[in-house]
Order: C-alpha cells, then structure tokens, then sequence
C-alpha cells in the first residue's frame, strides 16, 4: 500500500497583536482554525494558501515567509496531514464574497484568548503555528520550488 499524506496549506496572519481564525462547523462540532484547506493538483503551495485564506475570510493573503512544515496524524478521522503553514499579510478585503461551505465566520483574535479555547482547535497545529510565529520562525519563500 502506498501511503499518501493529505496536504494542507494554512495562513498565519497576525495584525495588531491578534490573530486570523475562522470558525467553521465540521463533523466534530465548530471548531477553530486558521484560514486552511486541502492543496488542489492544478495549483502551487503559495497559490493554494493564497486560494485558502481568500475562499475562508474574503482577505486576500500575501505570504512573506515560510513559518513550517508539519506532520500530524489525526486519529480521529486517521487522516495523516502535511501542513505547509506562512505567515505573512493581509492586503484587501472583500466583505461581499461568500466564504467557503461550513465556515461560519473569520476574525481577530489574541493570543491569551486563543489558548483559552484550545479545546475548540481543529487540530493541535493551531496553537503551534502561532507559538512557532511568536518564536520568529521564518524561512525564505525560496525554500519551495514548484515545476508545472
């Protein structure tokens, strides 16, 4: 058997020391998340994180770095993830757009707020990425290369 990851993308914005998450309703309850989602065959990893957080927030999302690449076996749903998570900014908003099936809304949160509902994560990455983010990790963009 050969064993295939399910590849996400996900976009860690910070602005004015509160955090980008959606909310979203999933098998498991409404949890939260940050913007995220599956990479599509047809689409680089910064355009599927780009794709991501326009499609779950209405912002459109400019990456500046990688921030880190995650391993994570959910053995709720015994799906094994590859997250490729940015930090980076968000440049535009579109209030009018209609945001992804199951995402019930995206705001601004702090980090003492967020770790208080740690028990709503969608996945223990959540609290990860920004930690990592608060650490400065940070890699070149470069460090990914994508052949048509």
């Amino acid at each position: 058997m050969t064993w295939k990851p399910s590849v996400t993308v996900a976009a860690i914005v910070e602005r004015d020391g509160k955090f980008l998450l959606v909310e979203e309703q999933t098998s498991e309850g409404i949890l939260f998340n940050q913007p995220a989602g599956h990479l599509e065959p047809d689409e680089s990893i910064i355009q599927g994180v780009i794709r991501e957080t326009l499609e779950e927030t209405g912002f459109t999302f400019v990456p500046e770095s990688v921030l880190g690449i995650y391993h994570w076996h959910s053995r709720s749903a015994n799906v094994i993830y590859l997250r490729f998570a940015f930090s980076g900014s968000v440049i535009e908003y579109d209030p009018k757009r209609v945001l992804d099936a199951g995402i019930l809304s995206a705001g601004w949160f702090g980090v003492d707020a967020i770790r208080e509902m740690s028990y709503c994560h969608r996945s223990p990455l959540v609290m990860r990425c920004i930690d990592d983010y608060l650490a400065g990790k940070a890699y070149p963009l470069e460090l990914l290369t994508h052949y048509d």
